[in-house]
């Protein structure tokens, strides 16, 4: 949530930098907030086919006695690819 935000707030401010002549932005910086959609209907569908807890696809590691679900990688890479300033998607 904290990435989409500071996502969209970046991109207010610098929408103008990034324009065009005609004043549009041609291209995203960064992943677009819809792209967090696919986590959700990833984990809805784990939901929905009983993969919850530690039945979740890639299982869980344990870690000096803490449990960890490598699935949750998702979010950091998602969140990292919203925030990213380097990466560069054409908008269509």
């Amino acid at each position: 949530m904290f990435c989409g935000i500071s996502r969209l707030a970046r991109y207010n401010v610098t929408a103008a930098q990034l324009a065009d002549a005609g004043g549009k932005v041609r291209y995203f910086e960064g992943t677009p907030i819809p792209s967090s959609l696919i986590l959700v209907v990833l984990l809805a569908l784990c939901f929905y086919l009983g993969r919850v807890g530690n039945d979740l696809p890639l299982g869980v590691v344990e870690i000096a006695s803490l449990q960890w679900h490598p699935s949750s990688l998702m979010f950091f890479v998602n969140g990292s690819a919203m925030i990213s300033k380097t990466l560069r998607i054409p908008k269509l």
